[in-house]
């Protein structure tokens, strides 16, 4: 009886010749690689998506063109074209603010297209107002814009929220696309598992013929090669989010001027203190998940394997 359990204690079966400890761990880190990258990318779309959805959703523009002409059938003195929008602007529910942009604004906007100031071409440029709307309670468009056309024809009202839904569809796709890639990389990742433990039971096929004739149960076998292997995928694990980690910073130093609006000079610790709880939790959950993998796909291998002995 004392042989019999040898099994469970000692490597018997000689797993660590039959298992190599550089090849699993090596694909494995490849695989948490790949899904730590998923996952950073699809958590990256969803907070920009969010970014922007708390502000340009919020932002419109209003352009007046000849700011300061008269507005028809108005009696004299009843102010320019510019007056009557900033009045039209300030009496519509919703309107949280409504900032005119300076001549030195305008012409900052117009440069990069014009290539020179919009003086030096003597343009007649329009009033331009900065619009930011209640997100609880945003204006009718369709009456906002008909109140625009009365108080001054031809105002022109740009809004953001077409791109924007196109935007946050375009976000919710990749976060789909993420989690078909995740499902992908586990399923490849079970598939190596499996391969690499079919490799060691035809290995020392003959080893665990004789062990399990002396007595050894399944229970015994499938827990060597269980624990052999989830020290492998752990260990692969880690070496993977290792590797990842210079990737996500990297990737973070990219995506900061699109929420911050700047190019910050952010440190490396900077960085990691700037990425949001959730992917760190999910970084930190990949070694795991990949022992867990690793685990449940040998003890169901050998467990099958076993199950067809004679």
């Amino acid at each position: 009886m004392a042989r019999s359990l040898r099994p469970a204690r000692a490597d018997d079966l000689g797993l660590r010749r039959a298992l190599s400890d550089r090849l699993l761990p090596l694909l494995v880190a490849a695989m948490t690689f790949l899904a730590a990258l998923t996952m950073a990318g699809a958590m990256a779309a969803a907070g920009l998506a969010q970014h922007w959805r708390g502000g340009a959703a919020t932002l419109m523009t209003v352009q007046v063109p000849t700011p300061s002409g008269d507005v028809p059938g108005n009696p004299p003195g009843g102010g320019t074209r510019f007056d009557a929008v900033a009045r039209t602007l300030a009496a519509t529910k919703g309107v949280a603010d409504a900032r005119p942009l300076s001549a030195d604004e305008v012409n900052a906007l117009l440069k990069p297209w014009l290539g020179v100031d919009a003086a030096a071409l003597s343009l007649r440029l329009p009033a331009v107002f900065e619009v930011r709307v209640d997100p609880a309670a945003p204006p009718d468009a369709a009456a906002l814009d008909a109140s625009l056309a009365q108080a001054a024809p031809g105002t022109l009202v740009e809004r953001s929220f077409d791109w924007l839904s196109r935007l946050t569809s375009l976000a919710a796709s990749l976060q789909a696309c993420a989690a078909l890639a995740l499902l992908v990389v586990a399923f490849v990742a079970g598939a190596v598992v499996a391969v690499a433990t079919r490799a060691g039971l035809a290995a020392r096929r003959d080893a665990i013929e004789i062990v399990h004739g002396l007595g050894a149960t399944d229970r015994m076998i499938a827990g060597q090669f269980s624990a052999r292997i989830t020290r492998l995928t752990l260990t692969g694990g880690v070496l993977g989010l290792v590797l990842v980690l210079p990737v996500v910073l990297g990737l973070a130093q990219l995506s900061a001027p699109f929420q911050n609006g700047e190019t910050p000079a952010l440190t490396p610790a900077a960085l990691l203190a700037a990425l949001p709880p959730l992917l760190w939790a999910a970084l930190a959950a990949l070694p795991v998940a990949a022992s867990a993998i690793g685990w449940g796909t040998a003890q169901a291998t050998v467990r099958g394997w076993l199950g067809r002995l004679p």
